[in-house]
């Protein structure tokens, strides 16, 4: 039961859709009806309102920071696979949120949230591994499904095997969710950082 509970506070926290809730707050509409629908950074940054994209990639990292150290709080640390546990849940939560018909968004931001609780070091090198692949190539899909197989790998390496298992799971569910993105990659129709498009993307993308 405590393990559920860890994870459905987790789940709820991370469900939070900050980038439908900022971008309708600023009057940029409704962020599902521009480019590729999804209600993440990169998707509001293409609404030209860096600000707003901004706010949002912070809001959704911080919501799964705030489940692994809210929980590990709660229960002093004495159980520490409460908090994995959380952090799980938070990305559940932002991947398939409850108020959206659990519709959400593709995970990354609220996955290095999580990271940064659980270890910080690695947590940085999968921001230069992000930064360095999306200098090359301005793909932030890409940066984000490179970076989160290093992940689980730095993880076993330097923290231990129960972060790195989760975060292989987590890893999965976030190349799962870049299925549309994988295809658009491979046809050379995936848009680059800071593009703009008018509509919303087909369904599934």
């Amino acid at each position: 039961m405590q393990f559920f509970a860890a994870f459905l506070f987790g789940y709820l926290l991370g469900s939070i859709p900050f980038g439908l809730i900022l971008t309708r707050l600023a009057g940029t509409g409704d962020i599902r009806n521009v480019g590729s629908g999804n209600i993440g950074a990169t998707n509001v940054l293409r609404t030209g309102r860096k600000g707003l994209a901004v706010a949002t990639l912070v809001g959704d990292m911080l919501k799964g920071t705030a489940a692994v150290v809210l929980v590990n709080w709660s229960t002093g640390s004495e159980v520490p696979e409460y908090g994995l546990v959380a952090g799980a849940g938070a990305v559940f939560g932002h991947v398939y949120p409850v108020w959206l018909k659990f519709k959400g968004g593709k995970g990354v931001a609220t996955y290095i949230g999580v990271l940064i609780a659980v270890s910080w070091p690695i947590a940085a090198a999968f921001g230069v591994i992000w930064g360095t692949v999306a200098a090359l190539t301005r793909y932030s899909s890409l940066s984000g499904l490179v970076a989160s197989v290093a992940t689980p790998v730095l993880l076993w390496a330097f923290v231990g095997p129960k972060p790195a298992v989760l975060f292989l799971i987590l890893t999965a569910l976030v190349w799962i969710k870049h299925r549309s993105n994988l295809a658009r990659l491979r046809a050379g129709t995936e848009p680059k950082i800071g593009s703009k498009t008018a509509a919303a993307a087909p369904p599934g993308a």
